[in-house]
């Protein structure tokens, strides 16, 4: 494709071998981009690399976003492969299946409190960490996948909610530490029909979001947002991360967070309390 977005552009992603991070390369690709795309999930990148069908413009390698020389050999490669890094998309992340501090023992908080966090957020520090060298040449961007949890409550348990707030200050630090030479914001989205798993520690990590989207028959009642008729399809979300990564079109912009969410933030809360079951 010629005239898109981000024509010329480069861009790796982490956590790209399914929802939200997959759909945002096939739209950088579509835009124009050429892309990298970061997974621990062979399958799931091979699966990627068949449908887009672009080795000319498309890299997918096989690795943790807990590893730093794994992170380290991603920037690399993509630099070598396509001539510089203009943006990171930092997305790899787990859910907590709104696990309540009510059910959870001390053991699994301690655990499961590890593993998420590293990550949902030392994941995301560590791929930045990797990657503003290459930014500060391209005065490029990062841009973060926050969520509707990174400002309101009971989009996840204490776990999750905690870790995307700690990304929503992680990204404004960074906004602040790397200005001027590369920008960094986020991308605030509500629930959709995606791959997202739980923490292997609270034995959830077979368990995907997506299954239970597929339950859902023509009688589901909508979810209680403004905009309950809209798509919860991961293509749907990936426009705010190509105005982001724009130059020509956000070239000011930064520490910002950008809400995808169906309006939570105008709704109120659903419920008085959250523990009036006690």
């Amino acid at each position: 494709m010629s005239g898109g977005w981000l024509e010329g552009h480069t861009a790796l992603i982490t956590g790209g071998g399914s929802g939200i991070g997959r759909a945002v390369a096939e739209r950088y690709l579509a835009e124009g981009a050429s892309v990298t795309v970061l997974g621990r999930d062979k399958d799931q990148l091979d699966d990627v690399v068949a449908a887009v069908g672009d080795p000319a413009r498309f890299h997918a390698v096989t690795a943790d976003v807990r590893d730093v020389d794994a992170l380290h050999a991603a920037v690399a490669a993509t630099v070598e492969r396509f001539g510089g890094l203009d943006t990171l998309v930092a997305n790899a992340g787990v859910w907590d299946y709104q696990r309540q501090l009510t059910r959870l023992t001390g053991a699994q908080l301690d655990s499961a409190f590890d593993e998420l966090f590293s990550i949902n957020v030392k994941g995301y520090l560590l791929a930045a960490e990797a990657a503003w060298r290459e930014l500060v040449k391209t005065r490029g961007s990062i841009i973060m996948t926050l969520s509707n949890a990174s400002f309101h409550v009971n989009g996840g348990g204490p776990l999750y909610t905690a870790s995307k707030h700690a990304c929503l200050g992680l990204m404004r630090e960074l906004a602040y530490e790397l200005a001027p030479k590369v920008r960094v914001n986020g991308v605030a989205c509500g629930g959709m029909n995606t791959d997202l798993r739980g923490p292997e520690s609270l034995a959830l990590s077979e368990r995907s979001i997506g299954a239970s989207f597929a339950k859902k028959g023509p009688d589901t009642p909508p979810p209680p947002l403004p905009l309950h008729d809209s798509s919860t399809e991961p293509r749907d979300f990936t426009g705010p991360y190509v105005l982001l990564a724009a130059r020509d079109q956000s070239g000011p912009i930064t520490g910002h967070a950008i809400h995808a969410d169906g309006g939570i933030g105008v709704r109120g809360f659903a419920h008085a309390a959250g523990g009036d079951h006690l």
